[in-house]
């Protein structure tokens, strides 16, 4: 089983139980929370393969990612309290995942023969537009217009990717550094609260 459809399916896990819990702060609403989930983990993919118009989605095609959400769900309802007190370790299962996730959306747009600059977008689509639709369920301000870094990090690293590509990387290199630079971008940002610039 390749390394890199092993952390799909355990970015996966995460983004479900990062939604179930934003849920289960908020009320005590098992369906709620199952439902956040579970668009939590597959809105960001499922938005990618619709505007690419490439069906089946990825978690119909593949049963293992349902299992991965389900598992992701299942322990948020047995182990909310003990989850939520994993806010680092999860902080750094996100930006893995967003990571890993901007760069198979960007691999797959290119091979459904998109321009590079989309398949950049869709990238970056792949990677955040589940955060947002879980903060928008929650009533939260989505991530992708907080101060913190957060798609600015995935495009940079779609770019990157995309560059080295041109250039003929080897693919697990190019993968290793691009998503290196999404990490350490997010990392640094949050560490010293950087923000990019504000209009007006």
């Amino acid at each position: 089983m390749p390394l890199d459809y092993i952390f799909d399916l355990a970015g996966t896990l995460v983004f479900a139980i990062s939604g179930a819990l934003a849920i289960r702060e908020k009320e005590h609403d098992l369906l709620g929370a199952g439902f956040t989930g579970f668009i939590t983990a597959i809105g960001g993919g499922s938005l990618r393969d619709i505007l690419l118009d490439s069906y089946p989605l990825v978690w119909i095609d593949d049963i293992y990612f349902l299992y991965a959400i389900f598992l992701g769900l299942l322990l948020a309802f047995l182990l909310p309290k003990y989850l939520s007190k994993l806010r680092k370790t999860f902080f750094l299962f996100d930006t893995l995942g967003i990571a890993l996730f901007t760069i198979l959306g960007v691999e797959k747009s290119l091979s459904l023969g998109v321009r590079p600059e989309i398949a950049a977008i869709m990238g970056m689509f792949s990677a955040v537009m589940g955060g947002v639709i879980r903060d928008t369920l929650t009533n939260e301000t989505p991530v992708l217009f907080r101060k913190e870094i957060y798609a600015s990090a995935c495009l940079a690293g779609a770019i990157l990717y995309l560059v080295l590509n041109y250039f003929q990387v080897d693919r697990n290199l190019n993968m290793i550094i691009s998503i290196a630079l999404i990490l350490m971008i997010r990392l640094v940002s949050v560490k010293y609260k950087l923000s990019l610039p504000r209009l007006g």
